[in-house]
């Protein structure tokens, strides 16, 4: 009996390869929600330190805890979201294409929608290395509280030596990132077990009532505490994200095998020692542990949050390419880093930009508990763009009904804006950097496509049709321009027009190849195009042909290679005499054209930064000739 393929992921054809995954797939997707239980339960304790906390409270938050890890991430994300699949890949700009694609209506608020969920997860890129490493780092304290001078110093010293190496690839580190993350989680959970017996009150918490009554008697206190609740779940989104990695099955199973028992136990764990010792409130983490094993336990603490920044680091790549390819963010290098996957890839200015956001956050907070109310507003506004996202899905990809759809998710919805409320209430505690950031950042993509836009419409003012053209050029006249050996390939956007380099070349050079190719690119809205559907040549007449070439938004648009399959196949022409024509553009700013001048500046800036078309699609340097011109947006 031969199983589906919706019960065993392609790539899994044995078992040995299927557990591979699931390892992997537990250092990679789970290495961020791995490192929460460092600093979740001390924060949400942070309010009652004062006082002291209840015994009720205690029970509680526990409570609180497991059931937050039940509804959201087992419900939502691992049995839910991860079926919400573009082509099998996952992310919020991989659900955006795909609505996008099949939903006409409401795209404008799926785009806004979309793009703020991007702006929000590239915050958590900055946050997440910070804080873990901070809440790792710190745990020195206990080890010798002469060192807590310099938990600063050693913090940001890893932070500047983990993406200093990024430009070197990941291939080599993943293959340690399962093995290390899965002896966190066996420890973490270990010391779990170890600390439930110091009070066996805490398994209460499993009652969901314990955590409904907690909230009914705390007040406003309870509210604020939720804030602290949620970061228990932080990286959960790196679930859906990196589903086109491992596959939805490898990934279930880790949760339910290792991740979920472990998280599960060790909150158990702490919230026990704190119910049997009190004054462990102040870092209930580190103190389950003898003072034996405090350096080597802050050792692994400190890889698992190196193996957490990098997975979300890699993620910020990932979801950058995206955002290139589907037309929001100008084009930027993009480095590959491994022969075989196209996913390890190296973006060198986006690197840059993210240490320097991790090294302003480091040196202004300073500390993980200055720095974690930041932290929640960006998970928790995350999700909630994902919750709205999902339930465009239902509706047009899956075809629920309204009630259906709305009486599925919006419990969930009202839970995470419950959340979200509660990490607003610490806007000016630090709150307020995610939202800044999230909206510079959907300023920018909303300023490159309306330029974007904007210089298409001045442009296509001048616009020959191609037929119109080739007919033209045709017909023998004493202005006929002169026949030169060879192919030219000139790139354009619009198939149907003749493209203004053509025309720039006819008339400064007065000349025309003996083949022209107008070759235009085209990224789909799915993540890879198979090679086969890679390319469309249609033939114009002797001398002229149409070539398009696709690919998926998570393809290398490798146009170099693409041609050498178009050749193999019957496109005959010789690299040595071919000619690449693109034509570049001096955008001038104008006070007229429909964008206010600072953000006519922007866009501009914007343009100049982006990398050359030589460089993005591959094309041979030698082969390649610009021709300019000038427009005003």
């Amino acid at each position: 009996m031969t199983a589906s393929l919706d019960h065993v992921p392609a790539q899994a054809s044995n078992s040995r390869q299927f557990l591979a995954m699931v390892l992997g797939s537990v250092g990679v997707v789970y290495g961020d929600i791995g490192t929460s239980p460092l600093y979740a339960f001390r924060e949400a304790l942070r309010p009652f330190a004062a006082g002291g906390v209840g015994r009720e409270e205690v029970v509680g938050l526990i409570s609180l805890v497991i059931w937050t890890l039940t509804m959201i991430v087992t419900c939502k994300y691992v049995l839910f979201l991860l079926r919400a699949d573009n082509d099998g890949e996952g992310g919020t700009l991989s659900l955006l294409a795909l609505l996008m694609k099949r939903a006409s209506r409401h795209t404008t608020g799926m785009f806004v929608a979309g793009i703020l969920g991007a702006a929000l997860f590239i915050g958590d890129a900055m946050i997440t290395p910070a804080l873990s490493v901070f809440s790792a780092v710190e745990g020195l304290k206990l080890v010798t509280p002469t060192l807590q001078d310099y938990v600063l110093l050693i913090s940001v010293a890893i932070m500047v030596l983990l993406f200093a190496v990024q430009s070197r690839g990941t291939s080599a580190v993943s293959s340690f990132f399962g093995p290390v993350t899965l002896v966190w989680f066996v420890v973490m959970g270990a010391a779990g077990v170890a600390h439930i017996g110091d009070d066996m009150a805490i398994l209460a918490a499993f009652n969901p009532i314990y955590a409904v009554t907690f909230l009914w008697n705390a007040g406003l206190v309870g509210f604020i505490v939720l804030g602290a609740i949620f970061l228990t779940v932080t990286g959960a989104e790196a679930l859906y994200a990196d589903l086109g990695h491992f596959g939805r099955q490898p990934i279930q199973a880790a949760w339910f095998a290792i991740v979920f028992p472990a998280l599960t136990l060790n909150y158990l764990g702490q919230g026990a020692m704190v119910l049997s010792h009190p004054d462990a409130i102040s870092d209930p983490f580190f103190l389950m542990f003898p003072k034996w094993a405090l350096l080597p336990v802050v050792i692994l603490a400190t890889a698992a949050t190196i193996i957490a920044s990098q997975s979300v680091i890699t993620g910020a790549f990932s979801l950058v390419r995206q955002a290139i390819h589907l037309g929001f963010l100008p084009r930027f290098e993009i480095c590959y880093t491994s022969e075989t996957q196209t996913g390890q890839i190296y973006l060198p200015l986006v690197n840059s930009a993210l240490l320097a956001g991790v090294l302003v956050l480091m040196f202004v907070f300073g500390s993980s508990e200055a720095l974690a109310p930041a932290y929640g507003v960006s998970i928790t506004g995350a999700m909630v763009i994902d919750t709205i996202l999902a339930f465009a899905f239902l509706r047009y990809l899956w075809n629920w009904p309204v009630l259906a759809a709305t009486a599925f998710l919006l419990p969930l919805f009202l839970l995470e804006l419950v959340f979200l409320g509660a990490n607003l209430f610490k806007l000016h505690h630090g709150g307020y950097v995610p939202i800044l950031f999230a909206g510079s950042l959907m300023t920018l993509m909303w300023t490159w496509r309306t330029g974007v836009r904007l210089v298409r419409e001045k442009t296509s003012r001048q616009d020959v049709p191609l037929e119109q053209f080739i007919t033209a050029i045709e017909r023998k006249s004493e202005h006929a321009p002169v026949d030169v050996p060879g192919t030219a390939i000139f790139l354009t956007a619009t198939p149907d027009t003749t493209p203004g380099v053509l025309l720039h070349n006819l008339k400064h050079n007065h000349v025309l190849h003996e083949q022209n190719v107008i070759l235009t690119i085209k990224t789909a809205k799915v993540p890879y195009i198979p090679e086969t559907n890679r390319y469309t040549l249609t033939k114009l007449t002797d001398r002229f042909s149409r070539l398009e070439l696709r690919f998926g938004f998570m393809d290398d648009p490798n146009v170099s290679r693409a041609l050498a399959r178009c050749r193999k196949e019957g496109f005959r022409f010789e690299i040595m005499t071919t000619s690449f024509y693109l034509g570049r553009r001096k955008l001038v700013s104008d006070p007229l054209s429909g964008m206010p001048k600072w953000q006519d500046k922007l866009f501009i800036a914007m343009a100049e930064s982006a990398i050359d078309p030589t460089d993005y699609f591959h094309l041979p340097a030698n082969r390649v000739v610009e021709m300019g011109e000038q427009v005003i947006i």
